[in-house]
């Protein structure tokens, strides 16, 4: 094997390691399905107003939390269609939640006005709560809570009119199944 061979070979092999490393770390830190969310109680500033908030202030109703950023592409596709599914189904026991992450502020609250995002936002400036509380890997990634506050669906990339529709409303229903 010539010495080009064999260092493609290496740097071949280091990728899939890594990859390897990066899929084992992501199963044995992701959130199972019926776990409580972690660290619910953790305070964030809310984004757009003053004060904090935190998940467990949402506890006893079904929250939809929608991890994103301003400088996400695939967040922009799916902001129109959370919003509309918001507006078609926010009431006492149903809300969504988005947690900026990894992003500056002002590009946040750009963002909020210029797609009309109107349900309440949280700032996870640092990422810390999001990656390290959530597991998240990327954006967007969604995660339905129970009033519980026990994951029921996690859902990685832009939520779509479809996936809402298919797959959360029926939680809101009462028609799913567990």
């Amino acid at each position: 094997m010539s010495a080009r061979a064999f260092a493609v070979f290496i740097a071949v092999l280091a990728v899939v390691g890594l990859l390897g490393y990066g899929l084992a770390k992501k199963s044995s830190d992701s959130l199972a399905i019926g776990d409580p969310v972690p660290d619910a109680s953790t305070e964030l500033p809310r984004l757009g107003s003053d004060g904090t908030a935190s998940l467990a202030d949402y506890r006893g109703r079904w929250v939809l939390v929608n991890v994103w950023a301003s400088w996400c592409v695939p967040c922009r596709t799916e902001s129109p269609a959370l919003e509309r599914f918001y507006e078609a189904h926010r009431s006492p026991d149903f809300t969504i939640l988005g947690i900026d992450s990894n992003d500056l502020t002002g590009d946040a609250t750009a963002f909020l006005r210029r797609y009309g995002v109107s349900y309440p936002q949280l700032r996870d400036g640092s990422g810390d709560y999001s990656q390290g509380e959530l597991g998240t890997t990327g954006v967007p990634e969604s995660f339905l809570v129970d009033p519980r506050g026990r994951l029921v669906l996690h859902s990685l990339g832009p939520a779509s009119d479809d996936y809402l529709r298919s797959n959360v409303l029926p939680h809101l229903d009462g028609g799913a199944q567990r």
